[in-house]
């Protein structure tokens, strides 16, 4: 396999660089974004219409080569940049929009992703319907005048729904409906007053990036069902295999990032003369290259289960490297720090806090129990667990 980039990649990597530099070094109009504390909605917001006027989003919409999607994924990393609060909307709806929506939903909504200007939230888990979605039990129905949707329901893990301006619901249209039969993809605006309310949920690290969203008679338009209606199932599943790809090579080097601070905790500490430590530590570093390898190699790929296979990969490493790097604190890993995490309560070290959020790592985006499903009944053929109702 060949990993190597062309001229032209060599070209583009460097006004990237550039771009990047130029507004995120020290001097530049946010570089308090690489170290900011918590999340400031307004210096996001205004960091996204940056990355919008500057044509960076939506790279892999158009004709970009897929090399050069993956420099601009490892420069953006490689600067600190902060994550994208619009990366719902430009990496999961867009390409949804782009295989499945009219030509005049295209023409609404994509220019605001593009532009960084509308900030999209996706409403799939409810309680007791989180990794096993089939099993949703919101409802849609049709308004008197049959010009749109009444939507009610819960749905909970519902990242950034908290600044979100749209949000795409996935709902039982066909009343009776069971699993993945009756669903459509609605998409409705958040600022629906006595319709639709966010209740932050409180993390173990003390933030709050994720809340739980009621909807009560919440209003979406006839025109914005994305599929049409009664192919919700199918659409929903096709916006979760973009969910990982490309960006899973920037994610790396914030994990090659990680791991360096861990090694020098490391050294500092003196844990890194512990044999088994070390072991692990080494062990670590091997198998983030590995990740690396195969991500490249997988990159543009159909086959079944690459997507499951890349999940139970990255997030068993990163939940274990947020293991070593309290165990390598030795005592002090115990105590807090004021890392500043957690302003209303016990102050968190950079360490605790990877720790503490990387307890999510195999849970969040499906489960390892539903990855390893998903491998044994696409890849191996083994036959289909027998769920309730199926």
């Amino acid at each position: 396999m060949d990993f190597c980039f062309s001229t032209e990649d060599a070209e583009f990597r460097a006004r990237a660089r550039g771009w990047l530099a130029e507004r995120l070094a020290d001097g530049g109009p946010f570089a308090d974004l690489r170290t900011a504390e918590g999340f400031v909605p307004d210096r996001r917001r205004a960091w996204e219409r940056e990355l919008g006027s500057g044509g960076w989003i939506g790279l892999g919409w158009s004709d970009h080569a897929l090399t050069s999607q993956i420099v601009w994924a490892e420069e953006y990393a490689s600067a600190c940049a902060p994550a994208p609060i619009g990366i719902v909307g430009e990496h999961l709806l867009a390409p949804t929009l782009l295989r499945h929506a009219t030509d005049q939903q295209r023409e609404r909504f994509l220019p605001g992703i593009a532009g960084g200007e509308v900030i999209w939230c996706q409403g799939y888990s409810e309680p007791g319907a989180g990794s096993d979605l089939a099993a949703v039990r919101t409802s849609a129905e049709p308004t008197a005048d049959g010009q749109g949707w009444l939507i009610t329901g819960q749905k909970t893990w519902t990242s950034l729904s908290q600044w979100a301006d749209w949000c795409f619901v996935l709902a039982r249209t066909e009343p009776g409906s069971r699993r993945h039969h009756g669903l459509s993809l609605l998409l409705l605006p958040m600022d629906q007053p006595g319709r639709i309310e966010v209740r932050p949920i409180r993390q173990l690290d003390g933030e709050s990036e994720f809340s739980e969203v009621f909807f009560d008679a919440a209003r979406a338009d006839a025109a914005d069902v994305l599929g049409g209606v009664g192919n919700g199932w199918r659409v929903a599943m096709d916006l979760l295999s973009f969910e990982r790809g490309v960006g899973m090579l920037g994610r790396q080097i914030g994990y090659a990032r990680e791991l360096d601070a861990v090694l020098a905790s490391a050294a500092a500490s003196g844990a890194d003369r512990d044999p088994v430590l070390r072991e692990r530590l080494t062990r670590q570093w091997a198998e983030l290259h590995v990740m690396r390898c195969n991500a490249l190699r997988t990159l543009g790929t159909a086959e079944p289960g690459t997507a499951a296979v890349a999940k139970l990969v990255w997030g068993g490493w990163h939940q274990r490297l947020g293991e070593l790097a309290v165990q390598v604190l030795g005592p002090a890993g115990a105590l807090g720090g004021g890392g500043g995490h957690d302003p209303d309560g016990y102050p968190l070290l950079p360490a605790q806090h990877r720790m503490l959020f990387s307890r999510a790592d195999t849970i969040y985006g499906g489960s390892d129990q539903i990855q390893r499903n998903l491998i044994a009944e696409r890849v191996l053929g083994l036959p289909r667990e027998q769920r309730a109702g199926s």
